[in-house]
C-alpha cells in the first residue's frame, strides 16, 4: 500500500451522497457499436470510422475510470491497496474471458466456428500476451473471432503498471494538473515512440496498432482527464452547455472527424491516437456534465445503459457469434442483425450468471465507501 497526503475530498465523498456518473454505460454501448458494425461489413458503415476508433473509446474509458477510483481512494483512506486493486481487476476480467475462450476453442475443435486450432496461439491468449503473438505470428492458430482479445491484453498490461505510477506521483505530493502533465509528456513520448517506430526502424503497422507500448497513450488521455478538470468531480452538472461548452464540444467532433477522413497510413499508425486522444477530452467532458442535452440523451437511454453494462461480455463474444451465423445463414442480409441479438442474449446470460456474482465479490475489495456508484459498478 503506499500512503499519500490527504486532498480535498470531491463531491460525493466524506459523508455525502455518491455521485453518479452518467452516459459512462452508454458511451460504452456506442464503442460496442462501432466495433461491431465494422467487424459486421455493413454497407451503410462510413468506411472512414473504422471498429478500431471503438477500442479507442474503450481504452480512453478504461483508463478515466480506473484512476478515477483511484484517485478517490487516495482522497479517502491516503492510500492504494494495491492487493485488492489487482483482485478487482482479475475479477472483472478473468472470469468471462477463461469462460468465453474455452467455449471458442470447443468450438474451433468441433469445426463450428472452422479455421484452425494451434495450442501456441491459445496459450498466447490465455497468457495474455496475444497481441505481441499477432505481431510476431499473426492469427494463426487462434479461433476465429477471438484475435480482438488483444486489446484486453493491452489493458491488463497498462493495469500491471499504471497503479505504480501513479502512486508515486502521489506520493511527490504533485496536484491534479501537475500529474496531468506528466500524463501529456508520456502520451508525447509514446508518439515520439511510434513515429521512430515506422519512420527510422521500419515497423510494420501491425506493430503500432497492437503492442502495448505504443497504445496506452490512450489510456492515459483517459487517467489525465480523470485527475485534473474531471466531469464527474471537479466540475458542476448541468441541464443545458453554454456556449463555451458547446464550441469545445464542436471542436471535438471535429478533430475525430479529421482524424477518420485523413487516410494517410502513416498518419494512422503514428498521430491518429494522439489526435483521437485529444478529440475525445471534450466529448467525455460533454458527456458527463451535461447528460440531458442533445446526442447525450440517447447515450443515457435505458437500453443503451443496458448495453453498456453487458458491454465486456459483448466484446468478447461478438465476432465469434457474427463467424458462425455468415457460416450458418442463408440470408446473407439478416446476417448482421440476427448476429447481434445473439450476442445480446449469450452476454445477457453471461453478465447475470458470471458477471454479476463476481461484481458482488468485488465490492467487498472496493476501498472507495462513498464512490460514484456507476464508476464502483462498471469499472473495467
Amino acid at each position: 500500500m503506499v500512503h499519500a497526503p490527504m486532498t480535498p475530498s470531491p463531491v460525493g465523498s466524506q459523508g455525502r451522497e455518491p455521485l453518479a456518473i452518467p452516459s459512462l454505460d452508454g458511451l460504452r454501448a456506442a464503442s460496442f457499436f462501432l466495433v461491431f458494425l465494422g467487424h459486421a461489413g455493413l454497407p451503410f458503415i462510413p468506411v472512414a470510422i473504422p471498429a478500431g476508433f471503438g477500442v479507442t473509446v474503450f481504452f480512453f474509458l478504461s483508463g478515466y475510470l480506473i484512476t478515477t477510483l483511484l484517485r478517490l481512494e487516495v482522497e479517502q483512506h491516503r492510500k492504494i491497496n494495491f492487493k485488492h486493486f489487482y483482485l478487482r481487476r482479475l475479477l472483472r476480467i478473468w472470469p468471462p474471458f477463461y469462460l468465453v475462450l474455452a467455449v471458442a476453442c470447443a468450438l474451433a475443435l468441433g469445426g463450428v466456428l472452422g479455421g484452425e486450432f494451434e495450442l501456441p496461439s491459445v496459450a498466447a491468449q490465455a497468457l495474455h500476451y496475444c497481441n505481441y503473438w499477432l505481431i510476431e505470428h499473426t492469427a494463426k492458430g487462434m479461433p476465429p473471432g477471438t484475435v480482438v482479445y488483444w486489446s484486453l491484453a493491452v489493458e491488463e498490461h497498462f493495469y500491471l503498471v499504471f497503479p505504480a505510477l501513479y502512486a508515486l506521483l502521489v506520493r511527490a505530493r504533485l496536484s491534479g494538473s501537475q500529474q496531468r502533465a506528466v500524463f501529456f509528456a508520456l502520451c508525447a513520448a509514446v508518439l515520439v515512440w511510434r513515429l521512430v517506430l515506422i519512420h527510422v526502424l521500419g515497423a510494420s503497422f501491425e506493430r503500432t496498432y497492437l503492442a502495448s507500448d505504443t497504445r496506452f497513450d490512450s489510456m492515459l488521455f483517459g487517467c489525465s482527464l480523470a485527475v485534473a478538470g474531471n466531469p464527474a468531480l471537479d466540475l458542476p452538472r448541468k441541464d443545458r452547455p453554454g456556449f463555451a461548452d458547446v464550441a469545445f464540444f464542436v471542436a471535438g467532433i471535429a478533430v475525430l472527424l479529421a482524424s477518420f477522413m485523413y487516410r494517410s497510413e502513416v498518419f494512422r499508425e503514428t498521430f491518429r491516437y494522439t489526435v483521437q486522444g485529444l478529440g475525445l477530452y471534450p466529448i467525455f467532458v460533454t458527456a458527463v456534465r451535461f447528460p440531458k442535452w442533445g446526442p447525450n440523451r440517447l447515450l443515457n437511454l435505458r437500453f443503451m445503459k443496458y448495453l453498456g453494462s453487458i458491454s465486456y461480455s459483448l466484446y468478447l463474444v461478438h465476432h465469434m457469434v457474427l463467424i458462425v451465423v455468415e457460416r450458418h445463414s442463408r440470408r446473407p442480409e439478416i446476417t448482421g442483425p440476427l448476429a447481434l441479438l445473439l450476442a445480446i442474449a449469450i452476454s445477457s446470460a453471461i453478465w447475470y450468471l458470471v458477471e454479476r456474482p463476481f461484481a458482488t465479490l468485488r465490492k467487498r475489495l472496493t476501498h472507495v465507501s462513498a464512490a460514484p456508484a456507476r464508476v464502483a459498478q462498471a469499472s473495467r
